[in-house]
């Protein structure tokens, strides 16, 4: 099994959609019919429509913001000058995590969390799973 998609319900598409675009920069493929695409690797990222969702799953999402999407990138210290430039407020970070990652976070119009993360050098070991 494998990951194909990732898809936020958002309550305003075209905000969101320059959101992903304008701030965490990354390529908008196409929209339509309340649903966006962009170009995000392997994993297609995508965001439809919060009042859509209904017809989608049969149930309304709860209400709020419930999740985050991570992005690896290069160099969290430039991402964080590049939004710092575009009047992004930053939740929290550059920090470097034990687990391998330098970080930083920013919420979405929606208030999803968007982390930027950097590999480095892990400081902590994994407990491996044994099934």
């Amino acid at each position: 099994m494998q990951l194909g998609y990732v898809i936020l319900y958002v309550s305003d598409l075209p905000e969101a959609v320059a959101f992903y675009r304008d701030v965490v920069g990354l390529h908008h493929k196409f929209t339509d019919a309340g649903y966006a695409e962009f170009a995000a690797g392997e994993t297609r990222f995508a965001l439809y429509e919060q009042r859509r969702a209904a017809w989608l799953t049969g149930m309304h999402p709860a209400p709020g913001p419930a999740g985050q999407v991570v992005f690896i990138t290069d160099d969290v210290d430039s991402q964080a000058l590049r939004l710092t430039r575009l009047g992004v407020d930053v939740l929290s970070g550059p920090a470097d995590r034990p687990w391998g990652h330098r970080t930083l976070h920013i919420a979405d119009p929606d208030g999803f969390v968007v982390e930027f993360a950097e590999p480095i050098p892990r400081t902590r070991s994994r407990k491996h799973s044994t099934n």
